[in-house]
């Protein structure tokens, strides 16, 4: 997953989504889950844990080269995932994993239908300001608690297509102690939503630059908040490959 922004002619082409009916974000996350690694060549690590259950909308994986951390994002993953190969490492290095589940509600769903073809050279030479995620504070409205009411999913999201491979995302942010804001993009029907863009609490802005294949797709915004850790295990890679 794309932690930075990935990234609208001056038009919106924005269709509503029927709304999940049954999101398990909006339901507590479970305890922490168990984590498995297995060096499966010197310099690579194989990830591995159990499909999450009800509550979790998502894992974080996360690892450290020292024994206090810090801790360092790999990827945020969607619900049915559940492995991961961290490649091509440092070797006779010491690499400690953990898994946090993340849970909260998702906005309702918009349909994106991007015009074909790649940016433009006044495209690319054209103001970029927009892409960065930020905080309207003219559009900020008092918050609701996640982890007390479950509550709180953004709403009002909109997509304004700024070129061929560009969509600038607005929303109202409606919880008030989420830990960050997540982007999530489900590219053909029936496939799970993937987070693409992490971003600060309060946020209600962002820009996306999209992929090749993502020139039709629907995406959703979350609000979430972290569930409690997994064990922590251990690895030393070997010499190189």
């Amino acid at each position: 997953m794309r932690t930075r922004t990935r990234a609208v002619v001056p038009a919106v082409l924005l269709l509503a989504l029927p709304a999940c009916s049954s999101d398990p974000g909006t339901r507590p996350p479970q305890a922490g889950r168990t984590l498995h690694a297995v060096r499966t060549t010197p310099t690579d690590i194989d990830l591995t844990w159990k499909k999450a259950g009800p509550g979790t909308s998502g894992h974080v994986l996360e690892f450290a080269t020292d024994e206090k951390g810090p801790y360092t994002v790999l990827r945020y993953l969607p619900p049915g995932v559940t492995s991961y190969r961290h490649p091509d490492l440092m070797p006779r290095t010491t690499f400690r994993y953990r898994l946090r589940p993340f849970s909260g509600p998702a906005s309702k769903p918009v349909r994106v239908d991007l015009p074909p073809g790649g940016m433009t050279a006044a495209d690319e030479d054209s103001g970029h300001d927009w892409l960065p995620a930020r905080t309207d504070r003219a559009r900020e409205v008092p918050g609701r608690p996640l982890r007390v009411s479950g509550a709180g999913a953004p709403s009002g999201l909109r997509a304004e297509i700024r070129h061929a491979n560009g969509i600038r995302f607005t929303w109202t942010d409606n919880a008030s102690d989420e830990a960050g804001l997540l982007l999530e993009i489900r590219r053909r029907p029936g496939e799970e939503y993937e987070p693409v863009v992490v971003m600060d609490p309060d946020t209600n802005a962002t820009g996306l630059i999209t992929l090749p294949e993502e020139k039709h797709a629907a995406y959703r915004v979350r609000a979430f908040t972290y569930g409690a850790a997994s064990n922590v295990v251990r690895l030393t890679t070997g010499g190189s490959a």
